[in-house]
């Protein structure tokens, strides 16, 4: 077991944990930090490989996810395991790290096998396309089909003409009529045998390739079914289950890289070697990315997307910390209202607590709140929405009616928002905005994507309030609402590159999200008038 690495700082002060971390949402016990620093000490100074980080003068690369596993050993001995996501310097395989859950580059694995026989058929399809037998047949045959075909279609439209005018001017004539029929099928026997050679050999070289394609479609089928079976997830009991297993590949298709984030290939290893998990931390090292928010030696939680149905198979039988945004949710008993008449009402919602019910979280809500309190209300109630961990303003309406006309004055973006925001940096410039489209990482949601290709535009204006050394309290005027738009913007690099105060998405975990929807100015749905709803800040 040359895969385990023994700590080499003090660790007398610090308490074991009694479970893991709720892989998808935590913070990092100081055993694991402790792992995960001495992960980057190598880093820094090894010459084991060579990857573009990033990182040094002249480098144009981006980061990559690292993480390290803390488990007791059989003889209850504290070590630690490492791993990378993906390839390292274009391998699975490196010295300091746990292997892959399985090697797709291994020559005599059935997907490599079955990917070269995909090769030798898309060659036969490009011997196919490039024979001088096949390229002459088609081009004799094209050029006699243009040749032909307007001659047919020119006499075609001529018996048409004749036709016409015998109709109108009341000289049918049967026989001349079948004449014409007869000429036309004499006419397009004459093309057929003018064509016949050509037609044929083109068309049985174009059997040729569609049967090559059909097979190497099937080909190509069968090869991603051999590698999402070769995935197998071993548990403590050591269960295995596939990735066809994990995902119900019916109804929802397997993500790309599923199985080579850090975390599977942890405790792939320890489950394997019979090692015991007992704490756990990712983290990215080098340049962020050009599409997600990725800041250097920040922790992040592990994906939802790819690496949350692998977990919950892999964890089994391991003491595991509760969601945490489940096991201590606030309770939802008093909203302090900021304005209320017979249409509507305005509140201020507390942080940490969601808008609407979702899929974990369907009490303890602003929309069960209001439905407790205004049970005879028509219609969906809350007019808009505030991230979970936002604070601030949020509008309900009491009717169906009232609901529609608030929601086009949204709509029409004619409502005006204020929201007050402490960034975790000092920003240079006084005022701007921010211009970056947004879609959801479909391999980690809730979290946003900027993406120019498929990304819905959100576009952003801010204007500094005042600084301290290290912070930036500035006010956001979003023009669009998209989902976590403020944070990206504030976080990427290619916007403000200062993560927001406390955002554990986008930049470092703190007692709170450090963002509030502190003013709304709309116009009244009933009375006409435009009125000015503002939450103060509780920071």
């Amino acid at each position: 077991m040359n895969k385990l690495h023994r700590f080499s700082g003090e660790l007398s002060r610090i308490t074991l944990p009694t479970s893991l971390p709720y892989p998808h949402n935590y913070h990092p016990h100081p055993i694991a930090k402790q792992a995960a620093e001495e992960l980057q000490t190598y880093l820094t100074h090894t010459t084991d490989f060579l990857h573009d980080f990033g990182l040094l003068p002249g480098q144009s690369g981006a980061g990559k996810m690292f993480g390290v596993l803390v488990v007791l050993d059989t003889a209850g001995e504290l070590g630690y395991l490492t791993a990378f996501s993906g390839k390292l310097d274009n391998s699975y395989h490196q010295q300091h790290f746990v292997p892959p859950v399985y090697d797709s580059f291994d020559p005599k694995g059935p997907y490599k096998q079955l990917e070269r026989q995909i090769e030798q058929l898309s060659d036969q399809l490009e011997a196919c396309h490039k024979a001088p037998e096949y390229l002459e047949a088609k081009s004799v045959y094209t050029a006699l089909k243009n040749k032909y075909e307007p001659q047919y279609q020119a006499e075609v439209q001529k018996i048409k003409e004749r036709r016409l005018n015998r109709k109108k001017t009341g000289t049918i004539n049967n026989q001349q009529n079948i004449n014409e029929e007869f000429y036309l099928k004499e006419y397009a026997t004459y093309i057929e045998q003018q064509t016949a050679n050509s037609r044929k050999t083109t068309e049985l070289w174009e059997q040729k390739i569609t049967q090559l394609e059909r097979l190497r479609g099937k080909t190509s089928a069968k090869a991603q079914n051999a590698l999402f079976a070769s995935y197998a997830f071993y548990n403590q009991a050591k269960e295995v289950k596939t990735l066809i297993d994990l995902f119900d590949h019916q109804h929802q298709s397997i993500p790309a890289g599923a199985g080579e984030c850090c975390a599977p290939k942890l405790f792939q290893y320890a489950h394997i070697h019979g090692l015991h998990p007992i704490a756990m931390a990712e983290f990215w090292w080098g340049a962020p990315l050009s599409s997600t928010v990725r800041i250097h030696q920040n922790y992040y939680p592990a994906c939802t997307g790819k690496c949350k149905p692998i977990l919950a198979h892999m964890l089994q039988g391991l003491p595991v910390a509760s969601n945490p945004l489940v096991a201590f949710q606030k309770v939802v008993d008093t909203v302090e209202i900021l304005f209320e008449d017979d249409y509507l009402l305005a509140v201020n919602k507390p942080h940490d607590v969601l808008s609407v019910t979702g899929k974990e979280i369907t009490e303890n809500t602003i929309e069960t709140w209001a439905k407790k309190r205004y049970p005879n209300a028509t219609g969906p109630l809350l007019v808009h929405r505030l991230d979970m961990a936002t604070s601030g303003v949020l509008l309900i309406a009491k009717s169906k009616a009232v609901h529609k006309a608030l929601q086009e004055q949204f709509i029409k973006k004619t409502v005006q928002k204020r929201y007050l925001a402490v960034l975790s940096k000092k920003i240079e410039e006084n005022s701007g905005q921010i211009n970056l489209p947004l879609r959801v990482d479909l391999d980690d949601r809730p979290k946003q994507l900027v993406c120019p290709e498929h990304g819905k535009h959100a576009l952003t204006r801010w204007e500094k309030i005042s600084e301290t050394a290290n912070t930036t309290r500035v006010y956001f005027y979003p023009v669009t609402g998209r989902t976590h738009q403020l944070r990206v913007h504030a976080a990427h690099q290619l916007g403000l590159g200062a993560p927001i105060v406390g955002d554990d998405l986008y930049g470092i975990r703190d007692q709170r999200l450090h963002l509030h929807a502190e003013r709304l100015t709309l116009i009244h749905p009933v009375e006409k008038h435009t009125f000015i709803i503002e939450a103060k800040a509780p920071f």
